[in-house]
């Protein structure tokens, strides 16, 4: 019984750890780049406009659908490590 509380306890740090990772990813993208640091990425050239500009328009939206695919394999492989895959 400890056992299967000591897995899970595992199961759910490592879980909590990608979450946050994900989302520490998603708050660089949407607030660093395309906010905070859009000063700075001004002088950077891509597809016709700044760099800072992009990563508000196209390069957040490209950067979440990658973060669910990434998220979505991550998960795959956190449940089969701890045996609760399908």
């Amino acid at each position: 019984m400890t056992d299967e509380k000591s897995q899970a306890a595992l199961y759910w740090k490592a879980n909590v750890r990608l979450i946050f990772g994900c989302l520490f990813v998603w708050a660089l993208v949407s607030f660093g780049f395309a906010i905070l640091l859009r000063p700075l990425l001004s002088s950077i050239p891509i597809g016709g406009t700044d760099l800072g500009f992009w990563f508000a328009q196209q390069g957040s939206i490209l950067s979440f659908i990658a973060l669910i695919f990434f998220y979505a394999w991550r998960m795959n492989r956190l449940d089969k490590k701890f045996g609760l895959d399908e």
